[in-house]
């Protein structure tokens, strides 16, 4: 038996009622549970954000129940909702330090690396080459190779910085099982030929250093102070850089692809003063040589061992305070789900920061760190912020950022999982992922996965990143192939398994409503399933089925709260 549309009669009538229940999220606010040993960096933290709240006369919402918490830290750490053993786990542990622990086990035990490279190595993929980067025959780049370096640069907790390092100055191919496979190449290599360099001139200077600067290629920036000239002198950095591409036989499909530094010989035929030229609105031409943001000039060189303008650029952005504010900003939006600035990638004077203070002293904290991530999410996770419900009230009314307040992180924002995180929560809670290989897995992941994406057709290659509620991706969760495996009843599957266990119909539906939902079913809702299982014919298999169904396809599932 599997669920559609086509409900029976006495379903429709109580699943009006279940899902009525589902939508708001439960906000009970208990007492806090605050380690013993606050790192520094929280302290400093919480000061400067409760610093805020006093300004603007805040009462701040309660915090979050432990439940509610352990599913929020376990989807933005390792990408997925806890499965009901983790959970239970969490909540019968009646240590002070509980929440901690928990953020240190997600993130140095073994036995949840793997999950939580594969999480970060995810955002990181479709942060540097879109959801659709690598995915067209035609394409440069390999998705396959920039998942991997990623995946593996996780795995071994390797430093911002050095990955900053990496993936501006790397050579080599793109397709792992070559000689000279270096997964880092795809950031760049279907960005360095467009145009002269143009997209990687943007996506770098926006991604590592907050400074949006696609707008000044053709013309000043009319809000900020980057002018045409800053673009073309960022833009001279790459210009040491080709990619080759090598062909399936007989077709225009990419085999693989190889990102390689060599000689430039300037715009003017001259390699030792290896300039460009670029024009201005009125027609005029002027030249530019590699000068970074901050007016840092380096050798105008073209010649590959006189000056590699790429080591250069990496060098000088390891410099630059805008690399540690911008990963810091966009760690913290990730977590809270608002920067401290708004777009999280437009940092300068023209763009006041809700909070300076703390983004500088976080971004200098985290270079103290020695550019550690897993540092800056412990801190992160373990702030006041991070612990307090998702409720806006009278007492912090003004705190509303969905109509342009600046976030005074007085409350959690509601925000939606993204697709990936859907897709592994849903496995992991009731064993959904389809049978056969690893590959074959993998493929239905993907096409799983595709059904979200929306490309907006901007220079950057901008995507919609969540569930939208479009009407084909509603349909897919009412009744796609993951929903029907994540509701099967058939021996061994979750729905069975569940039935078979606890001592009471109470104890079985009270598990189910954990495992989704990370609270207890209320009354109103507890009430619906007895009438279910009534309508059932005393089926309790089928009831159980019945309100998971609702739960997976509820507003409360797939938004992280």
């Amino acid at each position: 038996m599997h669920l559609s549309l086509n409900r029976s009669d006495c379903l429709q009538p109580c699943l009006g009622i279940l899902f009525a229940g589902l939508v708001s999220v439960a906000t009970a606010s208990f007492a806090p549970a605050a380690g013993p040993a606050v790192p520094p960096q929280v302290e400093m933290i919480n000061d400067s954000i409760e610093q805020v709240w006093r300004d603007y006369e805040i009462r701040p919402a309660g915090e979050v129940d432990d439940a509610q918490w352990c599913r929020r830290v376990y989807l933005d750490v390792i990408g997925r909702i806890p499965k009901y053993e983790e959970l239970s786990e969490f909540m019968s542990d009646r240590s002070a330090d509980k929440r901690a622990a928990l953020v240190q086990k997600l993130l140095q035990d073994d036995r949840y690396t793997e999950e939580y490279a594969n999480h970060w190595g995810t955002i990181w993929t479709n942060l540097l080459i879109g959801r659709g980067g690598g995915n067209d025959r035609r394409d440069l780049t390999n998705r396959t190779g920039m998942q991997k370096y990623l995946r593996d640069s996780f795995a071994r907790n390797k430093t911002y910085d050095r990955m900053v390092f990496e993936l501006i100055t790397a050579e080599g191919s793109t397709k792992p099982g070559n000689p000279n496979f270096n997964g880092a190449v795809n950031f760049l290599i279907g960005k360095v030929n467009e145009e002269k360099g143009t997209l990687a001139t943007s996506s770098v200077s926006r991604i590592f250093l907050g400074q949006q600067v696609q707008c000044t290629q053709c013309h000043n920036h009319p809000f900020n102070q980057w002018k045409q000239q800053k673009f073309w002198e960022f833009n001279a950095f790459f210009r040491q850089t080709r990619a080759l591409r090598r062909f399936v036989d007989g077709t225009n499909d990419i085999e693989s692809a190889e990102l390689v530094s060599e000689d430039f010989a300037g715009e003017s035929g001259n390699p030792e003063n290896a300039l460009l030229f670029y024009e201005l609105r009125n027609g005029l031409q002027k030249v530019a040589y590699p000068v970074f943001t901050d007016g840092t000039e380096v050798g105008r060189s073209g010649y590959i061992e006189d000056v590699n303008r790429r080591e250069e650029l990496a060098r000088l952005m390891l410099e630059s305070e805008y690399l540690d504010k911008m990963i810091v900003n966009r760690m913290w939006s990730l977590f809270l789900g608002f920067g401290f600035t708004r777009p999280i990638d437009d940092l300068g004077p023209h763009n006041p920061s809700s909070h300076p203070e703390l983004l500088d002293s976080l971004g200098k904290e985290f270079r103290k760190s020695s550019y550690d991530l897993k540092q800056l999410i412990t801190w992160i996770t373990l702030s006041r912020p991070y612990q307090l419900a998702a409720v806006l009230g009278k007492q912090n009314a003004v705190d509303d950022p969905s109509i342009g307040e600046s976030p005074k992180f007085s409350r959690f924002y509601l925000r939606q999982m993204s697709a990936e995180q859907l897709y592994a929560s849903l496995v992991a809670a009731s064993d959904a992922k389809g049978k056969g290989s690893y590959a074959e897995q993998e493929a239905e992941r993907r096409q799983w996965l595709s059904q979200f994406v929306v490309a907006f057709g901007t220079d950057e290659g901008d995507e919609a990143t969540t569930f939208n509620g479009s009407i084909p991706q509603a349909l897919m969760l009412f009744n796609g192939a993951l929903t029907k495996n994540a509701t099967s009843v058939e021996p061994g599957s979750f729905i069975d398994r569940l039935s078979k266990s606890g001592s009471s119909p109470r104890d079985r539906l009270t598990q189910l409503y954990l495992t989704g939902l990370a609270r207890r079913p209320t009354k109103i809702e507890t009430n619906v399933a007895g009438k279910l299982l009534a309508a059932r014919g005393g089926n309790e298999k089928e009831m159980l089925q019945d309100v998971w169904w609702a739960i997976i396809n509820s507003n409360e599932f797939i938004m992280q709260h």
